[in-house]
């Protein structure tokens, strides 16, 4: 099976409602890699490695976010597969 990577960035009401606490959660359930940080103008941002279909899954999730979040978007770009992570991170 090979490996994906994408680079999101959630907006909405997304950041002082536990969203990477959660986000990290959830990556570690589907066994993914990489990183989840807060990022300017009130966004998520969330670098991810693993199967495809794992990722497409957490890209779901993304779009509920933590129980007391809004999602309005969620962009997603495609990346070249690095194997760089060893697990999930939540990036402060």
């Amino acid at each position: 099976m090979t490996k994906e990577r994408a680079h999101l960035l959630i907006t909405g009401r997304v950041q002082g409602v536990y969203f990477r606490s959660y986000a990290r959660s959830e990556a570690e359930n589907m066994k993914l890699r990489g990183w989840v940080r807060n990022s300017v103008g009130g966004s998520v941002e969330i670098l991810v490695e693993g199967k495809k279909t794992d990722i497409l899954k957490f890209i779901d999730w993304c779009h509920q976010g933590s129980p007391s979040a809004k999602v309005s978007k969620v962009q997603v770009e495609w990346q070249v597969y690095k194997g760089e992570f060893e697990r999930f991170s939540i990036s402060y």
